[in-house]
């Protein structure tokens, strides 16, 4: 396809800040797939020890409980792409030194969990300065297009490089594959230092403001807390994903493993499963550029509920290919929904707050992990690798029908955002007072209805005589009632 109809056919390409954004999302993503197998593979080669692994992966997650609340509240106040800068920098020394260490000397456990918290740390810090980002880069009308393209760009760029790695790792070091991801880190510093959106309404704001003292952090989280508790719809499906994910990461990250090493053939079996649902994550990616539920949040709940689908396929174990073609599948669902999450975040939640209210959805979403990692252990030698799966599965499918409950979850449409917002902007507001601010469309947003699947439209103001006759009228009919005439006057 030429790049004028690559153009015509995704429009949102032709804006410059959003393909500067997708070089980062090549490459760094790219980069952390050296990491993904480099790091495993450099524990397991110096200490041949699966429990120093669980320890340095742990070391990994454990900065999300903290620095995620705080690059939330950092990707607020500055431009959200000097954060990203910031957070790449972390993972590339702390990926890059790892690899050093790998390959010249042989490091300790705690200075392997060090380094591994400093890449947690980067981590932690990018994810709500990404998701404050985009929508910045892009307009409303286009968010789906630029969100599903972005995602697709991550996942691509994923699986290319724990492809490479895997071979990389094979034929050379584990420490060489962590070198290159710390060299690809930092080679995203130049395409997001070229990114401009964002800083001229980030230095008007600061003039408006030259007189007022800046919030405290801890002011700044309250209020991103007090946000995100005002959507039921938010808070509900993070509490799912909190169970989703604590039993999803033990049964299938823990003890999947486990069941591939005695029935279905090994390492080879399982990464096939990992790459039938990293082609699953690509495929969603492409059906995302076009698919679009009409409630989304009922199909992010429902698609949380059908993650049981992983363990079950284990706890069954069926034969390879059902296991990958499950996985192939969830893959595409899981994708699609992480599309429409991120797009209804960013169409309900308001741009100052979009990093803080991030932070706290990911805090939700991993902070049960690392226990989900230590129960599957021991709960698959007390009562077996099977029914540990099992009791995973129920974990899921039990969160999601609790968070099936509230109304929002299931009365929310894709155009109930975009119907508040073609309505402030056609001018509801009373004559002369211009368009409404953000603290009136945030609360048409807290109080509207939705049951209306169509755009409103504004009636024309009528002349003065009309307006006095329409405003008659009610006395008319009572009068007319009255005298026992009960129809309508002409």
């Amino acid at each position: 396809m030429s790049r004028g109809g690559l153009l015509r056919r995704f429009p949102v390409l032709a804006i410059r800040d959003f393909r500067l954004l997708l070089a980062d999302r090549l490459i760094a993503p790219a980069s952390v797939g050296f990491s993904l197998v480099g790091v495993s593979f450099a524990v397991l080669k110096l200490t041949n020890s699966p429990t120093d692994l669980s320890y340095v992966l742990a070391a990994q997650i454990a900065p999300s409980l903290i620095f995620a609340l705080l690059g939330g509240v950092a990707a607020d106040r500055f431009p959200p792409q000097r954060v990203i800068i910031a957070a790449n920098l972390m993972m590339a020394v702390g990926e890059g030194t790892f690899g050093i260490l790998v390959l010249t000397s042989r490091p300790s456990l705690w200075a392997m969990m060090g380094l591994e918290a400093l890449t947690g740390t980067g981590i932690a810090i990018f994810y709500p300065a990404s998701q404050a980002l985009l929508p910045r880069l892009v307009p409303r009308g286009m968010l789906q297009e630029a969100s599903a393209i972005s995602r697709l760009a991550m996942n691509t760029g994923q699986m290319s490089g724990a492809a490479v790695a895997g071979l990389l790792v094979a034929a050379t070091s584990p420490g060489l594959a962590l070198v290159l991801c710390g060299i690809g880190m930092v080679c995203t510093v130049p395409p997001l230092r070229s990114i401009r959106a964002g800083r001229e309404s980030l230095r008007s704001g600061a003039a408006d403001e030259v007189n007022e003292a800046a919030p405290s952090m801890l002011t700044e989280l309250r209020e991103g807390w007090s946000e995100f508790c005002s959507h039921t719809w938010l808070w509900v499906i993070v509490a799912e994903f909190c169970v989703v994910m604590m039993a999803w990461y033990g049964a299938f990250s823990v003890l999947g493993p486990v069941v591939a090493r005695a029935h279905l053939g090994g390492a080879a079996a399982w990464g096939a499963i990992t790459a039938a649902d990293a082609f699953g994550l690509i495929a969603g990616g492409l059906v995302s550029l076009r698919f679009t539920p009409r409630r989304p949040m009922l199909f992010v709940v429902l698609t949380g509920g059908a993650v049981a689908i992983s363990p079950l396929s284990l706890a069954m174990v069926l034969p390879l290919a059902a296991i990958c073609a499950a996985s192939f599948g969830l893959g595409v669902f899981v994708e699609m929904m992480m599309v429409q999450w991120t797009v209804t975040m960013a169409r309900n939640i308001p741009p100052e707050k979009l990093a803080r209210v991030s932070s706290y959805d990911v805090l939700g979403s991993v902070m049960a992990m690392p226990a989900g990692a230590l129960i599957a252990g021991p709960l698959g030698a007390a009562i077996g690798t099977s029914r540990a799966e099992y009791a995973a599965a129920g974990a899921i499918v039990l969160a999601a029908a609790l968070a099936l409950i509230p109304r929002d979850i299931r009365t929310i449409r894709n155009d109930d955002a975009d119907r508040l917002h073609g309505a402030a902007a056609a001018g509801t507001a009373d004559p002369g007072k211009g368009p409404p601010s953000s603290v009136e469309l945030r609360r048409s947003w807290s109080t509207s209805g939705t049951s209306a699947p169509t755009r409103p439209r504004t009636p024309p103001r009528a002349p003065a005589g009309r307006r006095s006759a329409l405003r008659s009228r009610p006395s008319q009919v009572r009068r007319r009632r009255r005298n026992g005439r009960s129809e309508r006057p002409s």
